[in-house]
């Protein structure tokens, strides 16, 4: 059976920028086994697919290695494939995720699209050293999310100093680790590890900051947030927290459209 594809640059305008992912929008769902075979074949940080239902589509991720509850710019790039080779007069797509619930994804006028994800429940933690020898640097801060941990530091240049040890960092008992600072031309900056999940760092990662927009909304004292990446291929994001939800809207642009034997 051929299965088109498509792989897009989320969180970015330009291709070779922001976070890549692969897309199949699905008749019906294929065996967990084979998407699993799909997405470790693709050895992009996640594929997504994506069936019919209803007024909307189901949608599921998974990385190289594993299926996981939310992924951030894998929707993103869902979101623009439907958009732009499906539903061309929508401006509104509804997902919904057998792990995460409902998700829905708006077109707006600048090419953008917001998406609509439940906010991460943060709670205070003690600093954690095996996480602080892993990273590398003992932070400000720490909390312990849904599936993440989130360290806080001072400035955008720890941040960009970071080099973390995946060897120990691959052994710790969460999805991964977001580390974030104050940004010189944003509100805040961060990155993100995954080892466990076959992302050593990921480039840009829409589900942290369901984690990150309540922490800075909440520490800067606003609602509406500019945020980057600092991975190599980096990416922007525009935050906006609701409380029990945030909106994180980003660009995405499309790199390559083929088709897989299945």
């Amino acid at each position: 059976m051929k299965q088109k594809i498509y792989q897009i640059d989320a969180f970015t305008d330009t291709v070779f920028g922001g976070n890549p992912a692969a897309v199949c929008i699905l008749k019906k769902w294929l065996s967990d086994g084979v998407m699993q075979q799909i997405a470790a074949e693709n050895n992009l940080a996640e594929t997504a697919f994506a069936v019919p239902k209803d007024n909307g589509y189901e949608l599921r991720w998974f990385t190289p290695e594993l299926e996981v509850d939310l992924c951030g710019h894998a929707t993103l790039a869902t979101a623009f494939v439907l958009f732009n080779h499906y539903h061309p007069k929508e401006h509104t797509i509804r997902f919904i995720s057998p792990r995460s619930g409902s998700l829905v994804v708006v077109k707006n006028e600048d090419a953008s699209m917001t998406m609509d994800f439940p906010s991460d429940d943060l709670q205070s933690v003690s600093s954690q050293p095996n996480i602080n020898e892993a990273i590398g640097k003992i932070p400000q801060e720490t909390f312990k999310g849904k599936t993440d941990y989130l360290l806080i530091y001072k400035s955008q240049q720890e941040i960009e100093a970071i080099h973390p040890n995946f060897h120990l960092l691959n052994d710790l008992d969460c999805r991964g680790v977001i580390v974030s600072a104050p940004g010189t031309q944003v509100d805040f900056v961060s990155r993100f590890f995954a080892p466990q999940c076959g992302i050593p760092e990921d480039p840009v990662t829409g589900s942290a900051h369901t984690s990150l927009a309540p922490y800075w909304s909440k520490h800067l004292g606003k609602n509406k947030l500019t945020a980057k990446q600092l991975s190599p291929r980096g990416g922007d994001l525009h935050c906006e927290y609701l409380g029990k939800r945030v909106k994180i809207a980003g660009k995405a642009v499309c790199y390559l459209v083929g088709e897989i034997e299945v």
